[in-house]
């Protein structure tokens, strides 16, 4: 190309660069957009297309690194009483079974034992909680991230199917309802110039300024659940949904009671075939158990209920072209090979990578550069590599190496030998798992951001690495001294937006214990796990102090703890690296103690632990039942072990140890008849 051409090619491009830099000025920043999501798309797909035909054309304004975000003062914050946590997914008979056998299990019941489940449409909208108090609507909130929404009351008032005040006087005296705001199909059309999809639509709607322009938007609500409630006289899910209806809320006319997996499965199968039908979006069924009491028993794990889970409907599939097979190193060293395609839509969604999983799946499918390959994407997974049309295989194919060193720190990979199952894992990790490894800090500072850690609002993907590009943060204590003078300077920036940055960095200096854990993104300790080793060490210093006392055998004292958390726990403070992280952030930040459990009708400072099989109840209902009450269970019999509970053929080594050690032995009788005098 001449160079007079390039240079048209640049100046064409930077005009568009100039035009989208005005139009996310006023979309995020003023909340006052300028066009149509349409024309926005259509001019960043020209600037995105325009950058991968000429590698000269770069710019941080690129809609590539997405260094926009929006304000985070337009709504007040709210804390949801209940917060309002995401569903598991299942997407065939493996899955639903599964699920039905981890509830048996929960709540100790036979094989054959029939659980009866709600069966409700999902609808794909925008989920908002509603509080009533005396049957009067007095606030609405979006589900934000599940601990914390947006007040959008007036918004929500907007709303026909929102009825400002409950019918009749059978309602608690407070309430908080929960359902999804959704737009009808046919009610789009008329809007599909301005937004791209209904669900888009909906969103948008809520987060306008003015509940008048709201109110110009065609919006539905649909009620399913409640979150908080005081005093709710209903013993199961569809007297729950009986009642929103004489209450003035429109339910599902799709919702069934049905029980049995094969049963479900039908169910599901009728109504995804009748779905082009069905005037609203739906992305499958959500099952929960009938049975409140149940649900109340079976509680909550980490992110989800354990009493209800997503059906999801059939995976979309598409061909495309793989045009390049790329290593991408996460947060855990973890080496996962992506295949880079042709850009195709797959259910309305444009699909230009797919992962490949791990070097095991590449041998087993024989995927190479260049073959024609079948793309699945089921929900929100992550579009995938289902097959290889190998008849279309070029003839000078190669096949694909996996890389032995890490491509972004040149350490070597290994592939771990699991002790427990006998085999070195499927994945291949680089051993320089620490701030050392470029890709690997990234991820890591990703985590750190993201909504289960420290949820910085603006500071996202996309800007972690543009920052990252630009040396502004290296480690996690960066972040919280960021130049803002300089970031208000960058394309894209200004100084409202650095101010809306600072703002919501400076928000988050104060953490819960086991948030911060979580965030350093240590290998094995997830949230629950996290959450586990806060109660036990309750103190920030505690923590910190790992190393140096070297306590961390007392970590296996706690139960859900074993070696695998604790060797990982023992290689994070073993690292320097770390250590500086560590250190750095502790002179920045308030880190929040675990919060104290009212001794109140509690079994609270008594430890327990379980030995034999128990009578009608599962071991971990037992657990939940005891912690629910303030105890704590350890998984040692030890001088820190208050009670043994044993049950029918208990190990009689355990009974021995404890029996030497005065620990008092205690029957299942005997645990319920303490709860029952003790306990709430």
């Amino acid at each position: 190309m001449k160079k007079k051409d390039n240079l048209k090619v640049k100046e064409d491009y930077l005009q568009k660069i100039k035009l989208i830099k005005k139009y996310n000025k006023y979309y995020y920043s003023e909340s006052k957009p300028l066009v149509d999501d349409s024309t926005y798309d259509k001019i960043k797909n020209e600037i995105l297309n325009l950058e991968k035909k000429y590698s000269f054309l770069k710019s941080n304004e690129s809609p590539s690194l997405s260094v926009g975000f929006k304000p985070s003062k337009n709504f007040e914050k709210v804390d949801h009483k209940v917060p309002m946590l995401s569903l598991g997914n299942a997407f065939d008979r493996n899955d639903l079974f599964n699920f039905e056998k981890k509830i048996l299990n929960f709540l100790s019941l036979k094989k054959n034992q029939k659980i009866e489940y709600s069966a409700e449409p999902k609808i794909d909208g925008i989920s908002a909680s509603l509080l009533y108090r005396d049957g009067i609507f007095v606030q609405g909130l979006s589900r934000g991230d599940g601990i914390q929404g947006e007040d959008i009351t007036e918004n929500l008032r907007t709303i026909r199917d929102i009825p400002t005040k409950l019918n009749g006087n059978d309602f608690p005296s407070e309430i908080d309802i929960r359902g999804e705001v959704f737009i009808n199909n046919f009610e789009f059309e008329n809007l599909k110039n301005k937004f791209a999809n209904p669900r888009n639509a909906a969103s948008g709607s809520l987060r306008q300024k003015d509940p008048m322009e709201t109110k110009k938007i065609p919006l539905n609500f649909i009620a399913y659940t409640f979150g908080y409630s005081k005093k709710l006289n209903v013993r199961t899910q569809s007297d729950f949904l009986k009642k929103l209806k004489l209450w003035g809320f429109k339910t599902n006319k799709l919702n069934k009671i049905i029980s049995g997996i094969d049963n479900l499965i039908n169910n599901h199968k009728k109504i995804e075939a009748q779905r082009k039908e069905i005037n609203f979006d739906l992305d499958g069924l959500v099952y929960k158990v009938n049975d409140l009491n149940l649900q109340k028993r079976l509680g909550y794990a980490a992110s989800a209920p354990r009493w209800a889970i997503a059906h999801k409907f059939s995976a979309n599939k598409s061909i495309s072209e793989i045009l390049k097979i790329e290593i991408q190193v996460g947060r855990t060293g973890a080496l996962t090979p992506v295949a880079k395609i042709k850009p195709i839509n797959i259910g309305g969604v444009l699909v230009s990578n797919a992962t490949l999983h791990n070097e095991d799946e590449i041998e087993r499918k024989d995927i190479r550069e260049g073959d024609i390959v079948t793309v699945e994407r089921a929900g929100d997974v992550i579009p995938h590599v289902v097959s290889v049309d190998k008849k279309k295989r070029a003839i000078n194919s190669k096949k694909f190496f996996f890389p032995k060193i890490c491509p972004s720190c040149g350490s070597s990979t290994v592939k771990e030998f699991n002790i427990t199952t006998k085999k070195f894992d499927a994945v291949r990790r680089c051993k320089n798992d620490s701030f050392d490894c470029e890709k690997i800090a990234i991820e890591k500072l990703k985590h750190f951001v993201s909504k289960d850690a420290f949820n910085i609002e603006g500071l996202g993907k996309k800007i972690v690495e543009s920052f990252w590009k630009l040396k502004l943060i290296k480690n996690p204590s960066d972040i919280f001294k960021l130049n803002y003078e300089k970031i208000s300077n960058l394309d894209g920036w200004g100084k409202l937006s650095a101010a809306n940055l600072k703002y919501s960095i400076d928000m988050k200096k104060k953490i819960p214990l086991d948030k911060f854990i979580y965030s350093l993104g240590i290998r094995h300790i997830g949230q629950e796990n996290a959450k586990l080793i806060s109660k036990n060490l309750k103190y920030p210093n505690n923590f910190f102090n790992l190393s140096n006392k070297n306590n961390f055998e007392d970590l296996l004292n706690i139960d859900g703890i074993g070696d695998t958390q604790i060797n990982s726990l023992k290689n994070f403070f073993a690292n320097k690296s770390s250590l500086l992280v560590l250190e750095q952030l502790k002179n920045i930040l308030e880190i929040i103690p675990e919060k104290k459990k009212s001794s109140f009708g509690s079994l609270s400072d008594l430890t327990f632990m379980f030995t034999g099989k128990l009578e009608g109840i599962s071991r971990a209902e037992a657990k939940s039942l005891i912690e629910n009450n303030s105890g704590k269970i350890i998984s040692n019999v030890n001088k820190k072990l208050d009670f043994l509970v044993i049950g029918e053929k208990p190990t009689s080594r355990k009974v021995s140890e404890a029996k030497n050690l005065k620990i008092k032995v205690i029957t299942q009788r005997e645990l319920i008849d303490m709860i029952n005098s003790k306990g709430v």
